[in-house]
């Protein structure tokens, strides 16, 4: 795959200081692609903000609609309307991942029936992340496989979708959340297009692999928002959720 065949869709929000660093770390590492990026600000500093735009390739909007989907969908909007065929959707802190990119950009193969193409993490990889994590995650990839049929991992993060997709998640609530993510290959799998896992050891970073209460909280609620997903892949209209007793917002 070239670079010039897709475009970057991802969402920031640096909260402190120590997210700052870290998004500015890896963001910086990520325009060395000179790839478009388009990205949805929800509320960061205007020195950070600043440091966004200062990246010739970067496409930057701000909203005041927090939150994963409104941010995510916002920069797939964007992405989608650059007439670009192929959007790579990614989390603004994977360094690690940003710095294999290059490769991975040149392994991808696509045609016009590529759906999807994760980034997967392989046993090795997978077994780096805390304990509880590979708890919630693997339900979430068991549950994924149900509905797309093949055995990887789903959760890791980033991952190509076909453009086409973009107009077919906006009927999505706002708070799915991480839901988005399942939902799609649901309804690329509902579409007939291929799904496919590029599969590599990618490793949790070393200082992410300490648990902690809050953050076994915050995966039981990835957990909760990916099912949901998963389940309103399965009726995709309002009719269709409505014939099940799935209220359109129940999510």
């Amino acid at each position: 795959m070239n670079k010039q065949d897709f475009a970057i869709a991802t969402i920031t929000w640096a909260r402190d200081q120590g997210e700052e660093q870290l998004l500015r770390k890896s963001l910086s590492k990520l325009a060395e692609l000179e790839i478009p990026v388009f990205v949805t600000d929800g509320g960061s500093s205007p020195g950070f903000l600043q440091f966004l735009t200062g990246f010739p390739h970067f496409n930057l909007s701000t909203t005041t609609a927090r939150g994963v989907w409104p941010q995510a969908k916002n920069s797939l909007l964007q992405a989608s309307q650059s007439g670009t065929n192929f959007i790579f959707y990614t989390e603004p802190d994977k360094y690690d991942f940003f710095c294999k990119l290059p490769g991975i950009v040149r392994e991808l193969l696509v045609d016009k029936q590529t759906g999807i193409v994760m980034a997967s993490r392989s046993g090795v990889g997978f077994a780096t992340f805390p304990d509880f994590q590979q708890m919630t995650e693997t339900t979430i990839n068991n549950c994924c496989k149900e509905v797309v049929g093949k055995a990887v991992d789903y959760t890791y993060g980033p991952f190509l979708l076909n453009s086409q997709l973009v107009p077919l998640l906006q009927t999505l609530p706002e708070d799915i959340g991480w839901g988005w993510r399942p939902y799609t290959f649901g309804i690329a799998k509902q579409l007939g297009l291929a799904i496919d896992a590029l599969v590599a050891d990618f490793m949790c970073p070393l200082d992410q692999r300490e648990d902690s209460p809050k953050e076994r909280i915050y995966r039981m609620r990835q957990l909760d928002q990916n099912i949901q997903g998963i389940v309103l892949s399965e009726f995709p209209t309002i009719s269709d959720r409505l014939s099940v007793g799935i209220w359109p917002s129940a999510v």
